[in-house]
């Protein structure tokens, strides 16, 4: 997949793919306009919303109920490390979700995409060239 990246103005980044775009900004008090989710806020939403998706296709596929099926994703903040050291996902099931199948749409959940390229990341090659 190939993405364009462009500046359009104070801290604003986006992204250029697919038909596309996807915005970033820098909150206020980084000197950015607050206009959209930082890059790093778009990476925990792609966790959640990634895990949510293999949630919901879990219970889709064996027809289980989905009517408040719901994520809740907790990013713990480590200072000293001055990155994130654990992400909790919760997931809300609903009223009358069966019991046996608990653990199951939680294992699901687990199998997202973007989880597994973290914890098995990929090389990353960075190159400036003349414009």
């Amino acid at each position: 997949m190939e993405m364009t990246i462009r500046f359009p103005g104070n801290k604003k980044v986006s992204a250029e793919f697919g038909g596309f775009t996807v915005a970033t900004d820098q909150p206020v008090d980084a000197g950015g306009d607050g206009s959209a989710p930082s890059p790093f806020e778009l990476f925990l939403a792609s966790l959640g919303t990634c895990a949510g998706l293999f949630a919901l296709s879990f219970c889709r596929k064996r027809g289980l109920p989905t009517e408040g099926l719901e994520l809740t994703q907790t990013a713990v903040w480590d200072e000293a490390a001055h990155r994130v050291s654990k992400v909790v996902l919760r997931i809300r099931l609903p009223k009358d979700f069966p019991e046996k199948y608990r653990d199951s749409v939680a294992a699901a959940a687990a199998l997202c995409t973007v989880k597994k390229h973290m914890q098995a990341p990929p090389d990353f090659e960075i190159v400036a060239e003349p414009g």
